[in-house]
This record gives structure tokens, C-alpha cells and sequence, in this order.
């Protein structure tokens, strides 16, 4: 439980933030004028500025609040998950994807990934498809909300229903207005406190080093073994190798590919920009992904274990509980953690926003509505849509089964799973038949599902054996990577075989 000036302390930190935030977004309303300046922005924007928005909008509450619970529930084999493999997967990935798919997206105008896809293929059809998978996306959103509420309710010892409200209400509220040229700002701001935090949260557990690094894995090795573990058989999600290793490394390659992160490189208006964002992008995204090793130091801090989602939460308000020197630590540790959501979920109801409006109610209601400046109107009435949507959906994993991350992860990986191919395909290979795409992207959407629930079903039913698979299909709560890594292995797979049969038969 907080106590009364950390409540008081941290009152006053959300207003002033809440100030700062409604003082860009206003700003950046003033100079948007069309649903093209709500995409991209319509102003000459720091690269640096734009590889701390990256940073901060790919690195989200997960990576702060619900990550290091994984890693206090289960020690080194979900480090090495999280803070080993994905995060180098994922910075490869970045630098590897972003260039190429710049150039072609600023040589098209493109202002969201379907619309980048749609015009990269010639197919209408199959952007109006990719923008309808976007709806996916609402998942994380989801995710962000709740870890942002109970972040905030634990500061303030506030009801968490209550929290969850207003914060919808404020996050749709300023985001109907703002967009990107207030959004890179906020962002930049966001970073900079996360990289404060960051700091401050890899070396909050620096006490539990007292006996050396060999004493703090005896600590850990105190209160449960498997934590010392590369490995961890009894886990629901980091069983061996192929889970912990390879499946992340799969899955942080392709997690560049959604709408909030990819299109980041189109608010880069001067070629000449590309590498300074890169380099600033990818330092501070690791940064951020290493934070997952104060996992380690809330287990320590609780050695009787916590839900998941909680964790984070309760190890700050209870390592900065001290004095006055402990106590502004602490809240600017919490501010950071809401920073962390903040700056995500920003992009994420951008994107998404003008991926609908864009992307789907243009194409189909273009003749009816002729005025460009409509869309605003009607990207802001889509956004608030959104909100009650995303709140809805939210109240039901205030209390999740096991974590609001597995639910959020299952929308997300099925998402990026089905637009790989396409992406991959796109920016690497010239002269691309529209059926490769579509098939890449139908085999991912089958396999996805196919093994998430399907495969599952039919073992858990006594149906069917699928011999060593059965360790990642057995139990209610199964692991998002094992089935969005298999559906893109085969998806690119799918996609080869389609490109070599179309280039053969011309």
C-alpha cells in the first residue's frame, strides 16, 4: 500500500504530465489540418526526436510492467526469452526492414502499413484485408490499459475499475486531436523519463549483489531452483531451446512489422535523417528491453510470489518507500512506467485510427464522401469508438486468468504473423506475384489459429498426439510464440514455393 505522500506525490506528478501531454497535443492539433498530417505529421521532424519515438512506442508496458513478471516468476530461461534473444532479433530486424520500406512508402505517400502494402502490390482488395486484420491490434491496446491501471490505482491506492475509466477517457480524449505532429513530441518526452527509469530500475536491486553475482543466484536458487535455470520445464512458456530461443528469435523479427512501429521511418522527411534514427532508435530499444531484469529483484523483494501483472507495480512502491530521496525516485519511477504505456498506446490508436479511417471507410464510402476534411471528423468519431471498445474489452482482464500479456500477445502475433510475408516480400523481392502475399498471409492466418486453439483442443481432448509438440499444447494457457513462430516459418515457406511456381510458369 502507498502511503499518504506517495499518493499525494504521485496525484501531483499524473496532473503535471497530463498538462504537458494536453499542451503538444494541442500544439500539434493547431497544424493538422488533413487525416495525411494525423498519419504522418506535416512538420520537419529530428530524426533523434523520431528514434526516441520509435524507441518509446515499440518498447511498451509490457516491456516495463509485465515482462520482469515473468522473469520473477520464472527466472533466467524467461531473461534469456526476453531480455536475450527477442530484443536482438528485433533491433536486427529494424535496421534490416526500415530503409528499404521508407523509400518505397515515401514514394507512394503511404500513411499506414495496409496503405503501404495495398499500393506496393496493386491491389485494393488486399489493403482493405490487411486494414480489417488491424482490428487485431485492439488486443494490445488492451493490454496497455490495464497494466497503465495498475500502475496508476497501486500509486494511488485508487479502485482499479475507476482508474481504468479515466484513463480511457483522458488517452482517446487527447488522441482524437493529436496525431503525429504532437505524438513525436510526447514521445521524445516519454523516452527521455523512460531512459531516466530505465536506469533507475536496472540498478534499484544493486543490494541484492551484496555476496557478489554468485550470491545473488544462490538467493534466487533459495526460493525456487528452476529461476537459475536456463531452462525451465515446469513453465508454462519457457520449456527448452526451441521455446526460449528460436521462437522469440522468430517472433522479434517480425514484431517490427506492425502499423505503430514500421511506419515510424515515414515521419523522416530527408533521406540523409535514416541513420541517425536508426542508430538512436536501436541504443535506446535495447536499453529498454534489459529493464526486464528487475523481474529479478521484485522475486527477491517477494519471495512468496505475485500474479504476474503485479510485481512491477508493488516493487516500486515498496523499495521507494523511504525517505524523501527514496520517495521522488520512487515517483519517477512510477511516472516512467506510465510513460511506457503512454507512449504505445499513443501509436497504437494513431495507427490504428487512421488505418480505418483511411483504409477502410475511405475506400468503401470515397463517392459518397467527397471532402478530404471530413475524415478528420470521422477519424476522431472512430477513435472514440475505439475507446469504448478497448474499454469494455479491458474491464474483462482486470482480473485475467493468468496474465493480460497472453491475451494481448494473442491478437498482436497473429497480426504481424499474417503481414510478414507480405512485408518481407515487398521491401526484398522485385517483381512479385499479387498470389504470393495472399497466400502467405492466408497460411499464416490458418496455422496461427490452427495452433493456438485448434491443435490444443485436440490434445487436451485426447484426439490427437503430436508427440514432443504436446509440451507447448497441454494446459489452458498456452504460449503465443510457439504459434505465431510456426505460422510464419510457414507462411514464408508458403511463399517461396508460390514465388518460384509464378516466376517458372512465366
Amino acid at each position: 500500500m502507498a502511503t499518504q505522500i506517495q499518493i499525494t506525490g504521485a496525484a501531483l506528478l499524473f496532473g503535471l504530465y497530463a498538462a504537458v501531454v494536453l499542451f503538444f497535443v494541442i500544439r500539434g492539433a493547431l497544424k493538422t489540418k488533413s487525416i495525411s498530417d494525423y498519419a504522418v505529421g506535416n512538420m520537419n521532424f529530428s530524426p533523434v526526436f523520431v528514434g526516441l519515438s520509435f524507441a518509446a512506442a515499440t518498447t511498451s508496458a509490457a516491456t516495463f510492467v509485465l515482462n520482469p513478471g515473468f522473469v520473477a516468476n520464472y527466472g533466467l530461461s524467461a531473461f534469456l526469452s526476453y531480455g536475450v534473444f527477442f530484443p536482438l532479433a528485433t533491433i536486427t530486424s529494424f535496421v534490416a526492414l526500415t530503409k528499404s520500406f521508407r523509400k518505397f512508402g515515401q514514394s507512394v505517400n503511404a500513411v499506414s502499413l495496409a496503405g503501404w502494402v495495398g499500393s506496393r502490390y496493386g491491389s485494393k482488395g488486399y489493403a482493405l484485408f490487411v486494414a480489417f486484420l488491424s482490428a487485431l491490434l485492439i488486443t494490445f491496446i488492451v493490454l496497455i490499459l490495464v497494466a497503465l491501471t495498475k500502475v496508476i490505482a497501486s500509486a494511488l491506492n485508487a479502485n482499479e475499475l475507476a482508474v481504468l475509466a479515466t484513463l480511457t477517457v483522458f488517452t482517446f480524449g487527447y488522441m482524437m486531436f493529436g496525431g503525429a505532429n504532437s505524438m513525436v513530441y510526447t514521445n521524445a518526452i516519454q523516452a527521455s523519463i523512460m531512459i531516466v527509469v530505465a536506469v533507475i530500475l536496472i540498478f534499484s536491486g544493486i543490494k541484492f549483489f551484496n555476496e557478489g553475482f554468485a550470491g545473488f543466484f544462490d538467493k534466487l536458487f533459495a526460493i525456487n531452483p528452476a529461476l537459475v535455470k536456463p531452462a525451465n520445464p515446469t513453465s508454462l512458456f519457457f520449456h527448452d531451446f526451441y521455446e526460449i530461443a528460436f521462437a522469440q528469435i522468430i517472433v522479434g523479427i517480425a514484431v517490427v512489422c506492425q502499423p505503430h512501429i514500421i511506419t515510424k521511418s515515414l515521419l523522416l522527411k530527408k533521406e540523409s535523417d535514416v541513420n541517425k534514427y536508426l542508430l538512436v532508435g536501436g541504443v535506446v530499444q535495447l536499453l529498454f528491453f534489459l529493464v526486464v531484469v528487475a523481474g529479478f529483484y521484485a522475486r527477491l523483494q517477494f519471495p512468496d510470489g505475485l500474479p504476474n501483472d503485479e510485481y512491477i507495480s508493488k516493487y516500486v512502491v515498496s523499495i521507494f518507500a523511504g525517505g524523501t530521496g527514496a520517495l521522488i525516485i520512487g515517483l519517477v519511477a512510477t511516472l516512467g512506467l506510465i510513460s511506457a504505456g503512454f507512449s504505445t498506446v499513443e501509436g497504437l490508436i494513431q495507427s490504428l485510427g487512421t488505418t480505418i479511417t483511411t483504409d477502410i471507410i475511405k475506400p468503401l464510402f470515397n463517392k459518397k464522401i467527397k471532402n478530404d476534411k471530413k475524415y478528420i471528423t470521422i477519424n476522431r468519431v472512430v477513435i472514440a469508438v475505439m475507446g469504448i471498445v478497448a474499454f469494455l474489452i479491458s474491464c474483462t482482464q482486470l482480473n485475467p486468468r493468468y496474465s493480460v500479456a497472453i491475451f494481448a500477445q494473442n491478437g498482436v502475433y497473429a497480426y504481424f504473423s499474417i503481414i510478414f510475408t507480405p512485408v518481407l516480400f515487398g521491401i526484398f523481392v522485385k517483381n512479385v506475384s499479387l498470389k504470393v502475399p495472399i497466400t502467405g498471409s492466408v497460411t499464416a492466418l490458418i496455422v496461427y489459429f490452427s495452433v493456438y486453439y485448434l491443435l490444443p483442443a485436440m490434445v487436451n481432448s485426447g484426439i490427437a498426439n503430436f508427440g514432443y509438440l504436446n509440451n507447448y499444447l497441454q494446459g489452458q494457457v498456452h504460449n503465443p510464440a510457439i504459434a505465431a513462430s510456426t505460422a510464419i516459418v510457414l507462411s514464408v515457406a508458403a511463399g517461396i514455393t508460390v514465388h518460384k511456381f509464378c516466376k517458372k510458369k512465366q
